[in-house]
């Protein structure tokens, strides 16, 4: 999440208020096709509006539309490049002379465009829990989420129903901050220790985003810099180094295919 809130954050100074001189998709699909007419109903277009949606970027428009963009894993928007190259799939000019490209080598990423009367009945956003940054993510919240649920707190966390946008890295670094095991059941988690992940969540990604993300594979943000939050990580990808809070070796496990880094003495 923080990469994309990163990336709406570069697109804002060149697209909000702007007019869509064009908008060219080079190639039919990433990874699903790109709406038929995509050109037709943004060409010409003023941009209303961008925001974000758990991990998806939002652009409206004073046409009543919202192009929904999702970066996957390689995904990423390059701000005036000086050359369009084969991974640019979709490209953006203003009518003030600014040109965006969406670059995505492994096209895992996906754009879609719907009516934004209609943004809350999108089907990867309808059963979105709250935003981890917004006035709904309380801690009297997050404790009825979790009541009398059996399953670890980190899946429960990573569940898109319980909160939105929520990646592997930013749970498994406030887990840590909030001195919770990852393993430990949802339900089994007292009222005191949730104020305190409540507040490690919002830390977390709130430093996050000030870094400019994790720089993961392809990942930078539209000005070509790259997120530093990486230098930063207090357990994630730290595996036997020592921990910053006790000094004692950082393990990792795996859990339905993901790594989860964290320290047995500080997390319990």
């Amino acid at each position: 999440m923080p990469e994309v809130e990163t990336t709406v954050r570069g697109l804002r100074p060149v697209l909000d208020g702007a007019e869509l001189a064009s908008v060219t998709p080079r190639r039919p699909d990433l990874r699903v096709p790109f709406p038929a007419d995509l050109r037709q109903r943004l060409t010409g277009a003023w941009v209303t509006g961008l925001g974000r949606r758990a991990k998806y970027g939002l652009i409206a428009t004073d046409r009543g539309d919202t192009m929904i963009f999702h970066l996957g894993m390689s995904g990423r928007w390059r701000l005036d490049p000086d050359a369009i190259g084969a991974h640019d799939h979709l490209v953006i000019d203003t009518a003030a002379g600014r040109r965006l490209a969406l670059h995505d080598p492994r096209r895992f990423g996906f754009v879609d465009l719907v009516a934004t009367a209609a943004l809350s009945a999108y089907p990867a956003f309808v059963a979105l829990g709250p935003e981890p940054l917004g006035p709904d993510f309380t801690a009297a919240y997050l404790r009825g989420a979790l009541a009398g649920r059996a399953a670890p707190i980190k899946a429960l966390l990573l569940d898109q129903r319980v909160v939105a946008g929520l990646g592997n890295i930013y749970v498994c670094e406030a887990l840590h901050m909030a001195g919770i095991a990852p393993t430990r059941a949802g339900g089994r988690i007292g009222a005191a220790r949730i104020d305190a992940l409540v507040l490690a969540i919002r830390a977390v990604l709130a430093a996050a985003i000030e870094a400019g993300g994790s720089t993961l594979r392809d990942y930078a943000r539209p000005d070509g810099e790259l997120g530093y939050f990486a230098r930063d990580w207090r357990v994630y990808g730290r595996e036997g180094e020592a921990c910053r809070g006790c000094g004692e070796s950082v393990r990792r496990r795996v859990d339905g295919g993901r790594s989860t880094f964290f320290c047995a003495a500080c997390q319990r």
